[in-house]
């Protein structure tokens, strides 16, 4: 017999592909959702919403709303909360928006667990990689590991672009990221999942109800939305090559992430979801590889083979990290969890699927604008 299974954030990307999953398996799924149009653009033609629709018990609702929540806890045994706006860039702008979806959001959820009588007996939530900023790197001269800060404008403009120690000013060399690594969220993007991430940890624990928090690097896959603008750089990227248009390639093209497939982030997710072991602790999900954005530029291109121009203009946004990859020795350790797909693989995969969808208009450009009115492109 499945359990009853609450996803907020249930229609997006790694939500929906969460839910077919435990459906799969035999639990009764319900997805609390907004089905916010910077995702899903109309909710009729949304990939994402169509697929589960009739497959889960669906609330249309906000998790700003008490009165959403009470209807949407009713009888549940585990809440996986994924509910969240994304986007480090637009998080600099839509502060107050961002604050109340993430953190204020989460609060009326704990509230609720904390004064109602509720059958809830396993809590995850999504973090993200955004809360460490910068990674993690090694300082040679000192033998140790260190955390650089936010990069500067006026190191970036003339085109250093490196991080450099905060001790010694001088260059570092990248290392993975473990979860004892430093907590600097550059972003309010960053500093909303981590707040997060505490809160559910502190008050599960205080409620004895079993919480674990994965953060997941960069996912991405079938099922990723093609229509928001602000945040996933394949599907960014997809959109502009499948438009006709050139890919402007931000600082020297170097700057590097981890990019997961959705697979196995619904896996580690599934791992968390079952284990009687590892109650209050946070996990790294990534590939454990950084992979730089000229590299994901240049195999999207191949496998859409499209004759698009790249410029490396040397822009940037302020608020960017150079790198970040994530160090997966605990969750191997604790859950079992490997990447089975590596990126060659999930390219591929993504790639075909994005060649079966209709492709919509490409907003990106607008996107930066904003950003560069606000002061934070360059």
């Amino acid at each position: 017999m499945g359990r009853k299974i609450l996803i907020t954030g249930g229609a997006g990307f790694i939500g929906s592909t969460l839910a077919l999953k435990c459906i799969e398996r035999g639990d009764e799924v319900t997805v609390l959702d907004n089905l916010s149009p910077q995702i899903h653009g109309d909710k009729d033609d949304s990939f994402l919403f169509q697929r589960i629709k009739d497959k889960v018990n669906f609330i249309l609702g906000d998790v700003r709303n008490v009165y959403d929540w009470e209807q949407a806890l009713k009888g549940q045994e585990v809440i996986v909360h994924l509910a969240a706006e994304t986007g480090t860039g637009q998080s600099m702008y839509e502060i107050q928006r961002y604050m109340d979806v993430n953190v204020t959001g989460t609060g009326i959820m704990l509230d609720l667990l904390a004064n109602h009588e509720h059958k809830v007996e396993k809590v995850i939530v999504a973090s993200s990689r955004a809360i460490y900023g910068e990674g993690k790197y090694w300082n040679k001269d000192l033998h140790s590991a260190v955390y650089p800060v936010q990069r500067n404008d006026v190191d970036m403009s003339k085109g250093d672009y490196e991080p450099k120690c905060p001790l010694t000013g001088k260059e570092v060399v990248l290392m993975a990221t473990d979860e004892d690594s430093k907590i600097h969220p550059n972003s309010i993007y960053g500093l909303t999942k981590y707040n997060q991430e505490q809160a559910v940890l502190i008050a599960c624990r205080s409620l004895n109800i079993p919480a674990v928090a994965f953060r997941y690097q960069n996912v991405y896959g079938p099922g990723q939305s093609l229509k928001n603008p602000y945040t996933g750089i394949l599907s960014i990227f997809s959109t502009r090559i499948l438009n006709g248009n050139g890919i402007n390639i931000f600082e020297d093209g170097k700057e590097s992430r981890d990019f997961v497939y959705i697979d196995d982030v619904v896996k580690a997710t599934m791992l968390g979801m079952d284990s009687e072991t590892t109650d209050y602790q946070v996990f790294n999900v990534g590939l454990g590889q950084n992979i730089s954005v000229m590299e994901v530029a240049e195999t999207l291109i191949k496998h859409y083979g499209k004759q698009i121009d790249i410029q490396v203009s040397g822009q940037y946004r302020i608020g960017d990290i150079r790198h970040n990859y994530a160090d997966l020795t605990k969750v191997k350790s604790a859950l079992g969890f490997s990447p089975e797909v590596s990126f060659d693989e999930g390219i591929k995969r993504f790639t075909s699927w994005v060649l079966s969808q209709e492709i919509g208009e490409d907003k990106y450009e607008a996107s930066l604008k904003e950003m560069k009115e606000k002061g934070l492109f360059k």
